[in-house]
């Protein structure tokens, strides 16, 4: 096999060649594991990277395929924008830092275009169901409201460029096409109103079924603590509670305001590194009890995410899932 050379490496010249060149990419455990074994994904990720002026080696690193869709990393999309010869200038900023509600601002300008101003923000990250999911979203918040704002400005002033591409950042918010969605209905319509047990699978990690099963099994013990957790006050304040103390650690006029506060105790309560972790997971279900009212208020999606966290705390301390 003959491969051209040129400044941006080696590159197959013909079918033939791009197909030995995928198979012997595919052997090589210097490609992304995506890749490894796999000599069509290389060919067809090499051709995308080809029609969007990415090297081969730099198409293998910068392009994945995720829950079925091919998306860049923002930052290969910025960089593919900025070296084409139609964009003028791109401009990234966050507003109102140190808001409740901060905004990611994205102003992409073609040349001979009116520029493209996109905003994401907190707010936006809740309608979409973003805001406090595990994962990059909750370790790097405004890197990911950065990285929406930037995707959708230069996909609406540069499609041509892009090529249809999204930002592997938002790839991997959107659902997995390959899992089947149920469609399952009750057998007896009565069913949808009659209440039942729920039944947890020993493995599950469902935390929705894990919510509603804890919240049955712990109503009766509930009902008689919420004297003490009463996190709700008259006045309409929402409280934030520390185990062992009656008087609120911190109170809050919105629920969405309220559990950014909890969350981010929770999460500074895991991190404790003085603290043991036996310790640290002890404190950690005080504080949900503690504050279990605000909890029972939230709706049933919000308060199953932050089961989700809460279960993933205890897990990353050692507990048994």
């Amino acid at each position: 096999m003959q491969l051209s050379t040129n400044n941006k490496g080696f590159a197959p010249t013909t079918m033939g060649e791009a197909m030995q060149f995928s198979e012997m990419l595919s052997n090589s455990s210097m490609v992304p594991k995506a890749y490894q074994g796999k000599p069509q994904d290389i060919l067809v990720c090499v051709q995308w990277g080809y029609e969007m002026g990415l090297a081969p080696m730099q198409a293998l690193q910068n392009i994945a395929v995720i829950n079925g869709k091919p998306s860049v990393y923002g930052d290969t999309l910025m960089a593919l924008v900025q070296s084409s010869p139609v964009c003028q200038d791109i401009q990234e900023f966050m507003e109102g830092e140190g808001t409740p509600n901060p905004v990611a601002v994205c102003i992409a300008t073609r040349k001979g275009r009116t520029p493209v101003t996109v905003k994401f923000g907190v707010e936006d990250a809740k309608r979409a169901g973003l805001w406090g999911k595990q994962g990059p979203w909750s370790a790097y918040p405004k890197r990911m409201m950065q990285m929406r704002a930037r995707g959708f400005a230069l996909r609406d002033a540069f499609p041509d460029v892009l090529k249809g591409m999204i930002t592997a950042e938002e790839a991997q918010d959107y659902p997995d096409e390959a899992k089947p969605v149920s469609t399952a209905k009750p057998a007896n319509p009565l069913d949808l109103v009659a209440p039942k047990k729920i039944e947890i699978p020993e493995q599950t990690t469902n935390p929705m079924l894990i919510e509603e099963a804890f919240h049955q099994d712990a109503e009766a013990e509930q009902m008689a603590k919420e004297d003490e957790v009463a996190t709700v006050a008259t006045d309409g304040a929402f409280h934030v509670y520390i185990p062992g103390k009656e008087d609120p650690h911190a109170s809050y006029e919105t629920l969405e305001a309220w559990q950014d506060a909890y969350e981010d105790l929770a999460e500074k309560t895991a991190r404790a590194g003085k603290v043991k972790p036996r310790d640290r997971m002890t404190i950690l279900k005080d504080l949900k009890l503690a504050n279990e009212a605000a909890l029972k208020a939230i709706d049933t999606v919000k308060r199953a995410r932050h089961t989700a966290a809460h279960l993933q705390r205890l897990k990353a301390l050692g507990a048994a899932t």
